[in-house]
This record gives structure tokens, sequence and C-alpha cells, in this order.
């Protein structure tokens, strides 16, 4: 056998024992527990290996925005009126500029495939889609980075928008999202973006019912439309916090309806927790969708970052790992659950994303990140440090592990 490289005296979740990783073409060639040739070797010291991270939804086109607007605002609707105003000023270099700080921090933590969210409106134009075109091209060397546009303030009620998002479609855009919440005719909105979708044969991930009235909402309207267009597997919604205030009854029915009709869904809990429930002094909820739950009873689920420093999050460092330890706190997932949170990081989010070579497998992709811990329960407990990583089989990153100084005896 000719290989690249092998990574040897690795720990994986599904092996009794450390294993050996053979590399060719930037892909996984052999597992074997032992792997004998002349291609150069890493050794990775009985540490865990995972697939690399998975984070579904980002949105880096207004990220790092901190000081340059104000954020005593008090719910969604004032932090998207603020980066409404700011986002007509948005450069190309600009939001070139800000999307590289969360690429190179987001790979340093191992994160090796990403979609990001892109406004597209009559503000923002094509400027903020193509600066992430010009960044999906520079970083691919470390990340893979899909292209969802949408419009965040509304697409029936903002002339314009339309014509601006198939533009988007077609200049290459990945995928297509939406935000019916914000339009002033939300299923107006839904019947246009699931008949683009349609005609453009892209994948639609939306921004869905961002608040606690879990009387009213639509996901109904969703997973309707997506059996109507036959398009299971190709939605996902996202948020969709009305589903932590639900009855017990009532989450059992939407969370049958999700995984009958193929409706993924991602959970955001940095942002879902910083802006729900605000109107509370006290017994303020959580306001974070049970992602595991779901997938427990079969939806695809996944946990990402969604926004970093900016009005609607005014903090993130675009770690997975931390953001799925920040979710168990929420959630009171106790270590019994800690292996179910790992996979809404990285197995959950690649079948939200359809991702066909992805995995410690042979034939995926040789993409991997390799933390500071024996197995997944240190790792996760921990929030354990990615010490180095492979994106296609060629080492990304690395970051030594810390050394103490401690005064000599």
């Amino acid at each position: 056998m000719t290989l690249d490289l092998v990574v040897t005296n690795l720990n994986t979740r599904d092996a009794p024992a450390p294993v050996a990783i053979g590399i060719a073409g930037g892909r996984i060639a052999a597992i074997e527990r032992e792997i004998v040739c002349d291609a150069p070797v890493i050794d990775a010291g009985g540490r865990l290996g995972l697939p690399g991270f998975v984070d579904t939804h980002v949105h880096l086109d207004k990220a790092c925005l901190l000081g340059r607007c104000g954020h005593a605002h008090g719910d969604l609707k004032a932090a998207i009126a603020t980066v409404a105003r700011l986002k007509a000023d948005f450069t190309e270099e600009d939001v070139l500029a800000r999307a590289g700080r969360c690429l190179d921090r987001a790979i340093a933590h191992g994160t090796t495939r990403m979609r990001t969210h892109v406004e597209v409106d009559p503000r923002a134009g094509l400027r903020s889609f193509r600066a992430l075109k010009r960044a999906r091209s520079d970083y691919a060397w470390g990340i893979d980075l899909e292209l969802c546009v949408f419009p965040q303030e509304g697409l029936t009620n903002d002339p314009g928008c339309e014509e601006l998002l198939v533009a988007a479609l077609e200049e290459g855009a990945d995928v297509l999202g939406g935000c019916p919440y914000t339009d002033t005719d939300p299923i107006a909105q839904l019947d246009r973006l699931f008949e683009l979708a349609a005609d453009y044969d892209v994948a639609l991930d939306l921004h869905l019912d961002f608040d606690l009235d879990a009387s009213t909402g639509h996901l109904e309207d969703v997973c309707r439309r997506t059996e109507a267009f036959g398009r299971g597997g190709r939605v996902a919604v996202g948020h969709v916090t009305k589903l932590s205030a639900m009855t017990p009854s009532a989450f059992e029915r939407a969370a049958a309806r999700l995984a009958g009709a193929g409706v993924a869904l991602t959970a955001l809990p940095a942002t879902d927790l910083y802006l729900m429930g605000r109107d509370r002094f006290a017994d303020r909820p959580r306001g974070v969708t049970p992602a595991h739950e779901l997938a427990r009873r079969g939806v695809t689920a996944s946990i990402a970052t969604n926004n970093v420093q900016n009005p609607f999050t005014p903090f993130g460092d675009l770690s997975l790992m931390r953001m799925a330890n920040l979710y168990a706190n929420v959630a009171q997932v106790g270590p019994d659950g800690f292996d179910a949170c790992l996979d809404l990081v990285t197995d959950g989010p690649a079948r939200l994303m359809n991702l066909d070579d992805y995995g410690l497998r042979v034939g995926a992709a040789a993409d991997l990140v390799v933390l500071d811990a024996a197995d997944a329960g240190e790792a996760f407990a921990d929030i354990a440090a990615p010490l180095w990583g492979l994106k296609r089989g060629r080492r990304s990153f690395e970051r030594p592990r810390a050394a103490l100084n401690p005064p000599d005896a």
C-alpha cells in the first residue's frame, strides 16, 4: 500500500484500542491496529481523534462588530435593526477581514466544514456574498465553506431582495435560507423560497420561530412544504426556540413531524440564551431547543455557533467543543449523554449538510482533529484543547500543550 501519511497510536470513539490511520490522496485509505510502510508518521500519543467538527450555522458577514455599535438593546428586533444600519456600509474587504478572523479561529479549534448564512438584500447588495466567495476560495486549504444566502429582514416586504437572491444563486450560492418571522407575509415567503430551492436544486436552511410562544409557529408549514416539494433530507431549520417551551406531548408530536418529513434542526445555544426571556427578571427561561432529545427521536440535529461578537451575541470563539459543552450545561445533560452531545457537532451536522465523505472510515476525506484527552468523556468534560488537525491529509493547524513552570524545588 502506498500512503502519504500514517497517524499512529490514535484513540477513537469506536475502536477499543488505539489504531493507525493510513492516508493517501487526501483520503483515509486504511484503519488498522498497526500500519507499516515508508510514509511519514505522526504519533498521536494515545490521544482522542475525531473527524473534523462541522459548524452548520454561522454568520461570518456580520461577525466581529464589537466597537461599531452599542449593545444596550433589549431584544432580537433591536439587534436586527442595529445590524441593518451597519451593513449598508459593509465593503467586501471589511467582510473578508472579519470573516478571516473567524475562520482562523474555527480552523484552530478543529472545524473542517462550515455553513455560513449571508444576508443578501438591497442594503447589503451582493458585497458580503462576494466577499465570502473569496473566503471560501482563500480558506479551502483548511475548511470547506458553504454559502447560504438569505433575506434577514423579509422577502415579500423588501422590494429588490428576491432579484438579489436569484443573482447570488446564479453566482454559485450553495444553499438558500429564509427568515419568515421577519416577513409581513411569512407564508408567502416560505412558498417562494421552496419554489426557488426547487428551481435551483439547492438545500433550504431557514431561521424559524425565534420566540417562546409555543401556541403558534411555522414548523408545520415547513414540514408540509418539504413533503409537497419532495425535499426531505434537504431542509433544515435553526433556532425554533418554541420547541423549548412546549409541553412534553406537544414536543413529541413536533419531533415525530420533523423526523417524518425529513426536516433537520440546528440549536444555537449562545444566541438563544443571550436573547431569549429578556422580558423576565425571575425564572428566566433558557430558550434552547433540546437538540439531543430530537436526535434521540430520529431527527437530524446539530449545535452551531451562529453569531460571533455582534449585537445578537457579543462573545464567541468558534469552538464547537465549548459550544457543545455549554449546551450540555444548559440542557442538563450528564455524563451518559456526553457522546450524544459530541454527535451534535460531528455526525449530526454532517448528515444535515449531506456530507457523503465525512467520518473516520476508509474512503472518507482525511479531516481529523486530535484533542488533548484520552477518550470522549474526558475530552467533553474538560473542553479539551485541540492539539493539531488535518484537512484532506495535510496538517492544517497545531498548538503546543501548555507548559507549567513551577519554582525550583
